[in-house]
């Protein structure tokens, strides 16, 4: 069977912590399954070989690569999650943003009532929609 999972590549050893943080923050996440780097390596030992999770209902691969590349994540790519209150919208926002960057300030930009884009201290992108 042929599949397609979004992979989410973290570098300097940072995937466990995005794990953490994005199961803590957006409801409807968990970590299905993890595997870490051991000490034969070839990463760092800890780190993340392979994880499986899912952010609000959405299966997500992640990796922590002990290589270090000349790109990172860009907004081109980004996880749209519509909420469904302004309370739960705000709060949202508000986490994915702190320690990140603001793209788009929430505000009604025509589509929905409320809407912002930020990334967020990983890097990662999100649109955050009140739906």
């Amino acid at each position: 069977m042929t599949s397609a999972t979004p992979f989410l590549m973290f570098q300097h050893a940072k995937g466990q912590a995005a794990i953490d943080f994005y199961v803590a923050t957006i409801p409807g996440s968990s970590v299905d399954s993890i595997q870490l780097f051991g000490p034969e390596g070839p990463g760092p030992e800890g780190t993340v070989l392979r994880a499986y999770v899912t952010i609000a209902g959405q299966k997500v691969m992640v990796h922590d690569s002990f290589v270090t590349h000349g790109f990172d994540f860009t907004p081109s790519f980004s996880f749209f999650v519509d909420v469904a209150d302004e309370a739960e919208f705000d709060r949202l926002f508000a986490a994915l943003s702190a320690g990140g960057a603001v793209l788009m300030p929430p505000a009604n930009y025509g589509w929905s009532p409320k809407f912002g884009w930020c990334s967020d201290r990983f890097g990662v992108s999100w649109q955050v929609n009140l739906a």
